[in-house]
């Protein structure tokens, strides 16, 4: 039997009242669903005409990746969520979803993208960096970013994730060094670029909202609020404000830790947000090395499945991005 034929889907929503571009995204991972459920409810809502959009246009994608969404696996040919760009010469299946996607989000001014994660946890916002002018990931809307963030009913934001990674990058390649192959590391300078990255990258901003572990039957309902207090938020729809979360526990990851061999091995079953002290032992190398903390924090991403080469593991320190944030208000 043959698999259906795959297509691309959004669904958009124009006011006659001038407003914010809001594009909502689920499912960039096949098998992180939640935001797809979310998207679709909202979508029978306003076809039932219990919400109304007042103003701006909104754009719903409830798949984004309808080939890893087929397969129920979190990609098809690769991750689309690294490296995403346009290219011409398409040769995997998440290069034509790029080619569809990049052009939508350059569209929009604002991204909600909705995914889960494997292991257990709260669910968590990810945010970019603060404003700046730097070559890595230059940016002049953090703090409507953050005001996003604040609004979307999750008690934890983490920032960093981009310079972090290319710092990652810069040491695979130092430790590689003449055998690095220079395609490959270009590629991967590239890699830590998803749908948040690029839309920062067109002059809008964007979050990544982890809804919680994929199959937790209250993930839907935490994209579904978030979607719902985003609208009241930027003035879309009607409803009571949505509580801003002051007392939110700020991180900014501060070091990514790739996994050299396949046999590289964890002590202890991580989660992310796992409290980790300074000297605490992570995991074991193949030689028998080992891996401890070099400073006191919370592990994040732990990926006992990662590849050597790949990312391990990722950990993270308090930011008081949060309550600076709250200063400068009062």
């Amino acid at each position: 039997m043959n698999a259906t034929p795959l297509f691309f889907e959004s669904h958009r929503y124009t006011s006659l009242q001038a407003g914010p571009r809001l594009i909502v995204t689920g499912a960039v991972h096949g098998n992180e669903t939640c935001g797809t459920v979310a998207i679709r409810r909202l979508m029978a809502e306003m076809a039932a005409g219990r919400i109304v959009l007042r103003s701006g246009f909104l754009t719903l994608v409830p798949v984004a990746n309808p080939l890893a969404y087929q397969r129920g696996q979190r990609q098809g040919d690769r991750n689309l969520n690294r490296r995403l760009i346009p290219t011409v010469t398409p040769a995997e299946f998440e290069d034509h979803v790029a080619n569809w996607l990049c052009p939508l989000l350059a569209e929009h001014e604002v991204l909600l993208d909705l995914h889960s994660f494997r292991g257990e946890g709260e669910a968590f916002v990810l945010v970019g960096p603060e404003n700046n002018q730097g070559a890595i990931e230059p940016f002049t809307h953090a703090a409507a970013e953050l005001a996003m963030a604040m609004r979307l009913g999750v008690r934890r934001m983490v920032d960093g994730w981009l310079s972090t990674y290319a710092c990652g990058v810069a040491r695979r390649q130092q430790r590689l060094g003449p055998d690095a192959d220079p395609v490959a590391m270009a590629n991967a300078a590239r890699f830590g670029v998803g749908t948040t990255e690029y839309m920062r990258s067109t002059g809008g901003y964007a979050v990544t909202l982890e809804c919680g572990q994929h199959q937790a039957p209250e993930a839907p309902e935490v994209a579904y609020r978030a979607i719902i207090n985003t609208l009241i938020h930027l003035g879309m729809i009607e409803g009571s404000s949505p509580v801003v979360m002051h007392e939110m526990e700020g991180l900014r990851i501060y070091d990514v830790i790739d996994k050299f061999h396949a046999d590289d091995r964890f002590v202890r079953a991580w989660r992310s947000f796992d409290k980790l002290q300074a000297g605490d032992l992570i995991g074991i190398r193949y030689d028998g090395s080992e891996v401890r903390a070099e400073f006191g924090g919370r592990m994040i991403f732990p990926d006992s499945a990662a590849q050597a080469g790949e990312e391990w593991f990722y950990v993270t320190r308090h930011s008081d991005r949060i309550e600076r944030a709250m200063e400068s208000q009062s």
